[in-house]
């Protein structure tokens, strides 16, 4: 008991024992994880008017019980379209309207801690992009800036955006998304996204900087089902409408431009000579009747229409509102700076990142538990084998608080660097041990033997900080990932547990 209190007593111990009260407090581990998480709410949606935050945990719908994910999904299929349905959060109580199948929010599961999952571990897509032709670093910070935006706006919000230099120079912007598709990718950050509207060849407003807002509510943006029908092939067609605001210089534009303009008859309607053209990428993807009535007005409000398809109903109106949801994405955010180019799409499912994450465990374990019997036949004392076996649980713990504190996503290479973080732990650990030992039996005095213990990790650590310097400057993803969960790793061994677990093996070891 003497023994005991002395090691609790101490200093070392106390701090060593503080940060890992910190650190379980960060990460905040949940053994319950019942109802979904609100991972983002759509603008103008009910949801977002009746004040649906984004973080809250739905718990109940209509006062049905949400146990996970599944429940919540076969919940809201049996809704049908303009049903209010109340769902209870951790928040409160709402009301929301079902619109198109959908309530306006983006569920998860609920995390069973504050750790946040990386790619590799939860599923998604890493997108590597290179710009085309020479670009400065500025157009670059804009480039990345409008595709976090664009990627906002769009819904995905569980984004890590990056920059990256090669070797020699060339510049790269890394995207991983968190549950996002190949087709998500490519067409939210494939293309330039350069939005124009023509009339005979001359623009009158193009996305971004001439755009002042963009319905997105049901009573201004949607599908009209009376356009939707088969064609020749029977495949089916539907189109979507939504209203845009434009700048008073635009609207003065399409005045000047429509005021030389002839009228033409169409049956009973009366349009003007040409047509309000849409491009995108310099790419026409649709052509719209101006109405003879806006010949010379300073129209302030414009209708963007464009197409849908699919083999059925249902999908040609998912089409149409997918394709909606983009263009509505592309006005708001305007165009990228500069062309950027996708040099690679790594696509990682759900179901394999869950094998990848508990695989990881398993062997984070395993290498853990065999270190610990390793050391218990070289030493044949528990009283040695025990407190490494303590302190290289303890960095881990530490190490992930520290992921949790600064949100840093835990992927692959970052098991990867705790693993090696630990590995580092256990021969500084054994360095001591040994020295120690060689304290009961030579002249020498403890403090002189844990001098030299200590002199040699500290030139281990420095070495391993220099050594990835360079990752955590000019890598990125992964690489940036391993250094940063390596570096933290050997820090709270050097400067918290190293100091705990020589006093706590000296005063163990003393008669």
């Amino acid at each position: 008991m003497g023994k005991l209190k002395q090691i609790l007593t101490d200093w070392r111990v106390i701090l060593l024992i503080l940060f890992l009260l910190m650190s379980v407090w960060t990460i905040q581990p949940r053994l319950s994880s019942s109802g979904v998480l609100i991972q983002n709410v759509a603008k103008n949606s009910t949801a977002e008017i009746n004040g649906v935050e984004v973080g809250s945990i739905i718990t109940e719908v209509n006062g049905q019980s949400v146990a996970g994910l599944g429940a919540f999904e076969d919940i809201l299929a049996g809704l049908t379209d303009g049903n209010v349905a109340t769902i209870t959060t951790n928040e409160g109580s709402f009301k929301v309207v079902s619109e198109n199948g959908s309530i306006g929010i983006t569920p998860r599961v609920v995390p069973t801690s504050n750790l946040r999952k990386g790619l590799d571990l939860i599923g998604g897509a890493r997108v590597v992009l290179k710009p085309e032709g020479e670009i400065t670093q500025e157009q670059l910070d804009d480039a990345t800036d409008i595709i976090a935006k664009r990627l906002n706006v769009y819904g995905l919000s569980d984004v890590a955006i990056t920059q990256a230099s090669g070797i020699s120079g060339e510049k790269y912007i890394i995207i991983e998304l968190a549950g996002a598709t190949r087709e998500d990718v490519q067409n939210l950050v494939g293309t330039q996204g350069k939005f124009e509207a023509k009339i005979g060849g001359e623009t009158v407003f193009v996305g971004g900087k001439d755009i002042k807002s963009v319905c997105r509510s049901t009573d201004c943006a949607g599908v009209d089902l009376r356009t939707c029908g088969p064609n020749q092939e029977d495949v089916y067609g539907c189109r979507f409408s939504f209203r845009v605001d434009v700048s008073q210089e635009s609207a003065q534009k399409h005045a000047d431009i429509t005021s030389k303009l002839d009228t033409i008859r169409e049956g009973d309607n009366v349009y003007l000579s040409e047509k309000l053209d849409l491009f995108l990428d310099d790419a026409e993807f649709d052509s719209l009747f101006i109405s003879s009535d806006l010949q010379g007005k300073v129209a302030t409000s414009f209708v963007i229409q464009g197409p849908g398809s699919g083999p059925t109903k249902d999908a040609a109106i998912n089409s149409a509102l997918d394709n909606m949801k983009r263009f509505q994405t592309l006005l708001i955010t305007g165009s990228l700076p500069v062309k950027l180019n996708i040099e690679k799409i790594d696509i990682v499912s759900p179901t394999l990142g869950e094998q990848f994450f508990s695989s990881a465990l398993l062997a984070l374990l395993a290498a853990i538990t065999a270190v610990g019997c390793v050391i218990f036949l070289r030493y044949r004392k528990l009283k040695i084998a025990l407190p490494i076996f303590i302190t290289g649980a303890s960095e881990i713990i530490i190490i992930l608080g520290f992921a949790a504190l600064i949100r840093w996503n835990l992927d692959l290479a970052a098991l990867a660097g705790i693993l090696a973080a630990v590995g580092t732990g256990v021969d500084h650990q054994i360095i001591i041990t040994d020295e120690v030992l060689r304290g009961e039996s030579a002249t020498g005095n403890w403090n002189e033997k844990l001098k030299q213990a200590f002199f040699i990790i500290m030139a281990a650590y420095f070495t391993t900080v220099v050594a990835m310097g360079p990752l955590l400057v000019m890598g990125a993803g992964m690489l940036k990932g391993f250094a940063i969960t390596t570096i933290t790793g050997v820090s709270v061994g050097v400067f918290i547990t190293r100091p705990a677990f020589a006093k706590i093996i000296e005063v163990l070891l003393k008669d």
